[in-house]
């Protein structure tokens, strides 16, 4: 299945806002998050972040059709980690490899350096995803609420000299 990315703007507010509620209501409902779950943000938080100069926002499309976003923050600063909040895919599209396709494409167009994201810990297959994608758990973890705990990754790319050659791992 062919993955592309759409940048939006702001005129998509209201579009990836409705997405975004569709794709997490099942998350809110499960484990409560009121004041961290994107599905319970109001769109002038959509429409906040999609005016940061810093801030990329992309459709993630399969077949002409829009399955989900993905939000990238990018600094653009010298030793200062890319981000991954949120990425999101509608529920009927999940489980197709999508989002691994997404955050492999969105790796390429804004640089392979470092990256960080938060996900749930107790979402077993949101935590696989990340690590199949060479994210780490750093270790830091944040407790929401009884249900629910935070963990956080990072994917760095390192450079170490080998002998004779550079070597560049992930």
């Amino acid at each position: 299945m062919k993955v592309e990315l759409l940048r939006a703007n702001i005129e998509n507010a209201k579009e990836i806002h409705a997405m975004q509620v569709e794709a997490f209501k099942e998350l809110l409902e499960k484990y409560q998050d009121f004041d961290t779950n994107p599905a319970n943000e109001n769109i002038e938080k959509v429409e906040a972040r999609l005016k940061q100069d810093f801030t990329y926002y992309y459709f993630i499309c399969t077949e002409q059709q829009k399955v989900g976003a993905i939000r990238i923050i990018d600094k653009k600063e010298s030793g200062k980690n890319k981000r991954i909040s949120p990425l999101f895919i509608l529920p009927r599209f999940q489980g197709k490899g999508i989002a691994q396709e997404a955050i492999r494409l969105c790796e390429e167009r804004h640089g392979n350096g470092s990256w960080e994201l938060d996900t749930i810990l107790q979402e077993s297959r949101n935590c696989h995803l990340y690590e199949k994608m060479g994210y780490r758990q750093t270790g830091k973890t944040e407790v929401i609420n009884e249900r629910l705990t935070l963990t956080f990754y990072e994917k760095k790319e390192c450079v170490e000299r080998s002998t004779n050659s550079w070597k560049i791992t992930m």
